[in-house]
C-alpha cells in the first residue's frame, strides 16, 4: 500500500532512491565563504580536489590495508556478500516472481524471474531477464540497478510485457529510465527514455507516462528535485509533453502516479513542499486537480475505496480529536463530498507506534512497534470501529516484516523474521488460514551460540528513558575492558530494529566485540513524538541520548572510553561528528560515513535544502543560533583531544555532498588530530556500487575499530 508521497524519501538519507541529479563538478557559485579555506574541496571531480582524495586514500591504504588481518577479513566479507545462499527476495508480476541478484560472477547483478512452484524449491531454476554486467560490457558503462516499474496489464490473466527500468552511473542517485520489453528481454527501440536526472517515469497506460525530471533551466527545485510533472505520449518529444502540475522553486519534489488497482484506477499528483509537509491531489479524467483536504503534516494515501491518514500531529476533524501517530481511514467518495466520518485503524500509546500497514485481497494488516519490537495484527472495520487480532505464528522478539504477495488476487503474504543473532527467515502464509510456513532461511554466517541479545534503557539528560539493544557473550565479564561498537542514526523518523547483519557478525562480534544499537530520539521508534523531540532547536537531545547510552555502558562496566567505538552514516554521520566534538571523552574511535558535517552550508550542497525541516535554515540568523551548536565543522578545535576518526564517503554521492567529509578531514588533519580518510570513486550514497567495493569499505571500518579498541589496558 502506498503510504505517502514521501515514501522513498523518508528513509531519508539511509538508502538509495531511484532518481536524482547529475553530480555537480564545481563548487556552487554561492560558494566561497571567506572564512572557509577548504571550500575548494566541494569541487567534486575537480583535479585539485581529486588529487587530494587520492593522497588521503593512499594514507588510509597504508594505515589500514597494510594490517595483516585486513585481506582475510575483506575476503570473508566478500564471500558473505557473494554467497549463493542469500535469500532471493522476490516481487510478483503476473505469473512470475522477479528477483535482483548479485554474486561473485555478477557484480552488478542479474534481474531474473521464476515461478512460485520453482521458488519453493531449495535451488530454483531462474530465467535471466537482464544481465547488468553484460549490458555494461556491451555499452561501455558502469550501470547500477535502480529498479523496475512494470505496467499492470488490463486483463487480470494477461502477461506483464513493458517495464520502465532505472539505471544509475556508478551508483549515484542520478539515473536514466529506459523502456524494456519482457517478452523479448530487450530495451524497446525508440521507447520511452528519460535522460540522466533526478526524477522518474511512471506508467499511465501502454502509450502514456508521467514524467517528472529536469526539463531544463528553472525546472528543478532549490533542493535539486523535479518541479514539474508532465503527461507524456509515446512518439512525442518529452519537452512537448503536457504539463500536469508545476510547483515552485521553494518546493521540494513534484511527482504524479496512477493507482492501477482494477476497478479503482485513479491518478494522483503529490506536491512535497518539505519533509513532513506535502499535498496530495486527485486528478480527474478532465485533468482537473482536487486537493485532498487534510493538514500538510498528514501522510495521505488511497487504497481501493478508502483514504488513509497517518497523523504526525494531533488533528481535530469531524468534531473529534485524534492523537499524533494515529492511522485513520475514511471512504474516499464520502470524504470528497465533504463528509468527515473518520475511523481509527490504529491509535498509539506511550510504548507503541505504527511501523507500517497494508492489505491483501480480503484483509488489512498493521505492523506495530511495541518498545521497538514488531507485532503484526489483522484489522477489519466494523459497526463499532476497527478491531484487531494478532497474526498467529509471529515470534515475540525481533524484527518482523509483512507484505502482500498480490493484494488483488489472493490473501497470500510474505513474512520476514530476523534479529541480531538469528539468520533471517522468509515465510509464506495466507491471511485467515493459520500460521505462516517456512520458505527460505539465511545460513549462519557467524557463530552466535554464545551470544545473547538484551534490551536495556539509559536515562538521558532530561530524564527520558532511551532504549538500546546489546549483543554480547552470554558470560560477558563486566570489567570495563570489552571492545564495544555503538551504532546510531536518530533522524527522519527512521527506526533501528534488530536485524541479522552478517558483516557485523564476522567483522565485529566473532572477534570478541560487543555490539550496541541506540534507539535515540530523532528516530521513529515511538512514532512522530520521538522524532519531533529532536527536530531543529532540539537536535542536541539526540546527541544527549546517544551520550546517555555510552555512559550507561561505561557505568555498567560493559566497556570504558578507550574500548568504546561508535559508527553511523549520513544523518548518522552527523551524529558521529557531533559525538566527536561534543563528547570526545567518551570514545576511543569513531567511524563517520557519508556524513553531513558543515551545517552552515549543508542546504547549499546537492539535496541539502530538502532537509531544512529536519535541521533548520542556516541563512536565518535566529535558526543558525541553534544550528551552530550541532555543526561539527564549525566546532572542531585544535586544542581538544579527540578520539581517532575514520571518514568514508563516495565521489558519486550526489545526495550528501562528499565535501562534508573532505573538509572535515582536511581541517582536523591540519589541526593534527588522529584522522584517516577513504573516498570511493563510485558508490553513490550507499558508499559502494558492488559487493567488492562494499566488502572493502566494511573491512576498512572494522580494521580501524579493531586497531583502536582492541588495546590492552
Amino acid at each position: 500500500m502506498r503510504r505517502s508521497s514521501l515514501a522513498w524519501l523518508s528513509a531519508g538519507l539511509l538508502s538509495a532512491v531511484a532518481g536524482a541529479q547529475t553530480v555537480n563538478t564545481e563548487a556552487p557559485a554561492s560558494a566561497a565563504p571567506p572564512d572557509d579555506p577548504y571550500v575548494w574541496l566541494e569541487d567534486v571531480t575537480g583535479d585539485k580536489a581529486l588529487a587530494w582524495v587520492r593522497e588521503r586514500n593512499a594514507e588510509s591504504k597504508k594505515a589500514l590495508e597494510g594490517d595483516l588481518a585486513f585481506k582475510t577479513l575483506e575476503a570473508d566479507l566478500l564471500a558473505i556478500l557473494d554467497s549463493d545462499e542469500k535469500i532471493p527476495y522476490v516481487d510478483k508480476q503476473g505469473e512470475y516472481y522477479y528477483n535482483f541478484w548479485k554474486d561473485k560472477n555478477h557484480q552488478r547483478g542479474l534481474w531474473r524471474r521464476t515461478t512460485l512452484a520453482e521458488y519453493r524449491k531449495d535451488e530454483p531454476q531462474w530465467e535471466t531477464v537482464l544481465d547488468l554486467d553484460a549490458l555494461n560490457k556491451a555499452e561501455g558503462e558502469n550501470w547500477v540497478w535502480h529498479g523496475a516499474d512494470c505496467l499492470r496489464p488490463k486483463e487480470q490473466d494477461a502477461p506483464y510485457v513493458r517495464c520502465l527500468i532505472a539505471l544509475s552511473r556508478g551508483g549515484a542517485d542520478a539515473d536514466v529510465t529506459r523502456e524494456f520489453d519482457l517478452s523479448t528481454r530487450q530495451f524497446v527501440k525508440d521507447g520511452f527514455f528519460r535522460p540522466e536526472a533526478k526524477g522518474g517515469l511512471g506508467w499511465i497506460d501502454e502509450d502514456t507516462v508521467y514524467v517528472f525530471t529536469d526539463f531544463g533551466d528553472g525546472t528543478m527545485t532549490s533542493s535539486g528535485y523535479p518541479r514539474i510533472v508532465k503527461e507524456w505520449k509515446r512518439g512525442t518529444p518529452m519537452q512537448d509533453a503536457k504539463v500536469v502540475y508545476e510547483g515552485t522553486d521553494g518546493d521540494m519534489y513534484i511527482a504524479a502516479y496512477r493507482d492501477h488497482t482494477r476497478g479503482y484506477e485513479r491518478d494522483f499528483v503529490s506536491r512535497t513542499i518539505a519533509f513532513y509537509n506535502d499535498e496530495l491531489y486527485l486528478r480527474g479524467k478532465d485533468g482537473k486537480l482536487v486537493r485532498i483536504d487534510a493538514p500538510n503534516s498528514v501522510n495521505k494515501g488511497a487504497y481501493r475505496d478508502l483514504l488513509t491518514f497517518e497523523l504526525r500531529e494531533p488533528w481535530s476533524v469531524g468534531g473529534k480529536d485524534y492523537a499524533a501517530g494515529s492511522l485513520l481511514a475514511a471512504r474516499l467518495d464520502d470524504y470528497l463530498a465533504g463528509k468527515r466520518e473518520m475511523q481509527v485503524v490504529f491509535a498509539p500509546d506511550e510504548r507503541s507506534s505504527l511501523a507500517g500497514f497494508g492489505a491483501t485481497k480480503d484483509y488489512f494488516f498493521i505492523n506495530v512497534l511495541e518498545d521497538v519490537k514488531n507485532r503484526i495484527y489483522l484489522v477489519k472495520p466494523g459497526k463499532d470501529g476497527w478491531t484487531r487480532e494478532p497474526l498467529p505464528g509471529v515470534p515475540e522478539f525481533g524484527t518482523v516484516g509483512i507484505s502482500a504477495i498480490d493484494d488483488e488476487e489472493s490473501n497470500d503474504y510474505f513474512l520476514t523474521v530476523t534479529d541480531y543473532v538469528t539468520p533471517t527467515s522468509l515465510m509464506i502464509g495466507t491471511l485467515g488460514e493459520g500460521k505462516p510456513q517456512p520458505l527460505k532461511q539465511l545460513p549462519a554466517f557467524f557463530d552466535a551460540n554464545n551470544l545473547a541479545i538484551t534490551q536495556q534503557f539509559a536515562t538521558s539528560k532530561d530524564g527520558t528513558k532511551v532504549p538500546y539493544f546489546m549483543v554480547a557473550d552470554k558470560a560477558i565479564e563486566k570489567n570495563g575492558k570489552n571492545p564495544t561498537l555503538l551504532y546510531g542514526y536518530g533522524g527522519f523518523e527512521v527506526s533501528l530494529t534488530p536485524g541479522y547483519n552478517a558483516g557485523v557478525g564476522r567483522g565485529w562480534l566473532s572477534q570478541g566485540g560487543v555490539y550496541v544499537v541506540a534507539n535515540i530520539r530523532g528516530g521513529g521508534e515511538y512514532g512522530p513524538r520521538w522524532h519531533q523531540a529532536a527536530l531543529k532547536r532540539n537536535r542536541l537531545r539526540a546527541y544527549e541520548d546517544f551520550a546517555a547510552v555510552a555512559e550507561d555502558l561505561i557505568a555498567k562496566k560493559i566497556t570504558s572510553p578507550k574500548h568504546l567505538g561508535i559508527q553511523g552514516g549520513s544523518n548518522g554521520g552527523l551524529l558521529m561528528g557531533n559525538m566527536t566534538v561534543l563528547y570526545p571523552q567518551l570514545f576511543g574511535a569513531v567511524v563517520c560515513q557519508v556524513p553531513l558535517l558543515d551545517m552552515k552550508r549543508y542546504h547549499k550542497l546537492l539535496a541539502g535544502a530538502s532537509w531544512m525541516a529536519e535541521y533548520g535554515d542556516p541563512d536565518k540568523p535566529e535558526e543558525w543560533e541553534f544550528i551552530k551548536a550541532f555543526s561539527p565543522y564549525q566546532n572542531v578545535k585544535p586544542e581538544v583531544d579527540y578520539p581517532p576518526v575514520l571518514f568514508t564517503t563516495s565521489t558519486r554521492d550526489d545526495r550528501v555532498h562528499p565535501g562534508h567529509a573532505r573538509k572535515m578531514m582536511a581541517k582536523m588533519k591540519e589541526q593534527e588530530h588522529d584522522v584517516v580518510y577513504y573516498e570511493n570513486i563510485e558508490g553513490g550514497h550507499g558508499g559502494a556500487a558492488d559487493n567488492r567495493q562494499l566488502a572493502h569499505m566494511q573491512a576498512l571500518a572494522y580494521t580501524f575499530l579493531k586497531q583502536k579498541l582492541f588495546v590492552k589496558d
